[in-house]
């Protein structure tokens, strides 16, 4: 891999129903074998059930799930003299919403409801109530940072 540049960061477009580009990267990231149409009907859909079961805005609720998501802090191996070390490092924002994404899509395919759609309203709602899967592995992130602390003057 060239170390020569920086790759090129490119520009999202917003969805077309809430004109919303975190909500674009959401759907980009559920999209399996670059079929966006079935990504973005199930995103519309499950964003439908919340405002269905919440009575809420529901992109608003989305971002909230997204915050309560979100890592601050993660851990990252160091290796110094032949250990290796758990180092807690803070999170750049870019990569703490590319982890809540990550992690409330992981979850949201691992629940037992019946459609994707159901399943990713249920872990959205969840996310944004602070408890659930993705929550869960926020806190046990933050609990591994918290217990490798001692370690923190290793960062780079």
């Amino acid at each position: 891999m060239s170390r020569r540049h920086r790759a090129q960061k490119r520009d999202i477009i917003p969805d077309p129903k809430f004109g919303d580009v975190v909500l674009t990267k959401f759907m980009n990231s559920i999209m399996l074998d670059g079929k966006k149409s079935a990504a973005e009907k199930i995103v519309y859909g499950a964003l439908d059930q919340i405002e269905e079961k919440a009575k809420q805005d529901p992109v608003a609720l989305f971002h909230t799930a997204l915050e309560n998501v979100m890592p601050s802090v993660e851990v990252r191996s160091r290796r110094v003299g032949g250990a290796t070390y758990q180092v807690p490092v803070d999170v750049r924002t870019e990569r703490k919403q590319a982890l809540a994404i990550r992690w409330i899509i992981i979850a949201a395919r691992k629940r037992n409801e019946n459609t994707m759609v159901e399943r990713l309203s249920g872990e959205l709602l969840d996310a944004s109530n602070n408890r659930g899967t993705a929550v869960k592995k926020r806190e046990d992130t933050h609990k591994m940072a918290d217990a490798n602390k001692a370690f923190s003057h290793y960062r780079w």
